[in-house]
């Protein structure tokens, strides 16, 4: 096949957490099995890569390239991530809470590989905590309201909210965080509410849902408490919204999301950008495997201020996302009929996304029509191209 701009036919991944029809409404299309549809995929991931478009049997896009990836991905990113394109773009429909989460770094993630690998765990087994080798920095811009768990509160408000439930469970583990606040305070804490036995959760949790009756009205951490422990009965998870951050994130603003950091989208829709990685450490919310000694070794305990990201101009429409990530950075493009858009000299390789409106690629191998929710890979090799119609794109690529 040619190098010119070509469109992606992405992989929808069916988790029980998923919207019916958030993505059908992106793609344009029914669902007709009423299946939930929770994350389009739109990448060169091997778990599952888009499939090329034109021509018709071209294969998927890591194919793709690999037979050719100097001019797929440019000369650079060949270098520094090994011909591989070094990150995934999703669209994630949350209808209900994901698992409580955090990924590894780069260092973790090797050394967890490794080890899987010589125990001889098989990649896609329940038990693996490790399905690639490399980290997962992530960065989620809400398409619509989007709500979020993240990072652990300051220490201070999370040992005031734990300090009514605690019983004789947490009591003295509250009460040291309370005093000291600190890092090493906070992990005894964290560690031995993950390591609660089932008495002992049948004794604080019901102490939290009696609180989040009374509190639920004025506080939405209780609230979600309560929603929580609906979805999740007896999960330890039900208590997270009391000791991570609570955030509803409007249309276009964002989150970055760090090696070692708690986090889980509980509703909404979005656009997920991360490294080119499916290493994931479940803490909860989940039937999913749960390895609390793994999940301790790559958390950070360290307070971080939570930050909300809004994007600043970056040429003629188009705002973009600061991270200090590598692998990737996310732009939003606006079109209208005055103002196309030209991407700037020195473009590398990208994937353009469609998130509304109706707008027509142009470049001097082919032109592409580029409605709502298709999404079209645009090659390092070629020079330029031009977007013309109104509408509004999402803009993957990686930092020159």
């Amino acid at each position: 096949m040619g190098t010119g701009p070509f469109v992606l036919d992405s992989s929808i991944q069916n988790y029980a957490w998923g919207s019916r029809t958030a993505i059908a409404e992106l793609l344009g299309r029914a669902n007709p099995d009423g299946r939930p549809e929770a994350e389009l995929w739109i990448g060169a991931h091997p778990k599952a890569p888009s499939r090329v478009v034109p021509p018709p049997d071209s294969g998927t896009l890591d194919l793709a390239i690999q037979d050719d990836p100097v001019a797929m991905l440019g000369a650079e990113v060949c270098d520094d991530f090994g011909n591989e394109l070094p990150f995934l773009l999703k669209v994630l429909a949350a209808a209900e809470p994901l698992s409580i989460q955090a990924h590894p770094d780069h260092d973790q993630a090797r050394e967890g590989w490794t080890r899987e690998n010589e125990e001889g765990i098989p990649v896609e087994s329940p038990r693996r905590n490790y399905r690639d080798a490399n980290h997962k920095p992530e960065l989620v811009c809400a398409l619509t309201p989007f709500t979020v768990l993240k990072g652990f509160r300051p220490m201070d408000d999370l040992a005031r909210r734990l300090e009514s439930i605690a019983g004789p469970e947490l009591k003295s583990e509250v009460g040291r965080l309370g005093r000291e606040r600190t890092p090493a305070a906070l992990r005894a804490l964290f560690i031995r509410l993950m390591t609660l036995d089932d008495e002992e959760k049948d004794a604080v949790i019901p102490r939290a849902l009696a609180d989040a009756a009374r509190l639920g009205e004025e506080d939405p951490a209780w609230a979600w408490v309560d929603r929580l422990h609906g979805k999740h009965p007896g999960d330890i998870g039900t208590l997270s919204p009391l000791y991570l951050n609570l955030v509803t994130l409007a249309p276009e603003q964002a989150l970055f999301l760090p090696a070692g950091e708690l986090h889980s989208y509980l509703e909404g829709t979005a656009l997920e950008i991360m490294a080119n990685s499916d290493n994931v450490l479940r803490g909860g919310l989940t039937p999913k495997h749960v390895d609390v000694p793994e999940l301790m070794g790559i958390l950070g305990f360290e307070p971080r201020k939570l930050e909300i990201l809004k994007a600043r101009p970056s040429g003629r429409g188009q705002k973009i996302f600061d991270t200090d990530v590598e692998e990737f950075e996310l732009g939003l493009v606006e079109i209208s009929p005055k103002a196309p858009f030209v991407p700037q000299p020195g473009r590398g390789v990208e994937i353009l996304l469609a998130i509304e409106g109706e707008c027509l690629l142009l470049s001097d191998d082919r032109d592409l029509p580029l409605g709502k929710g298709r999404a079209i890979f645009v090659p390092a090799s070629v020079p330029s191209y031009e977007v013309t119609g109104k509408g509004r794109l999402a803009r993957a690529t990686v930092p020159a």
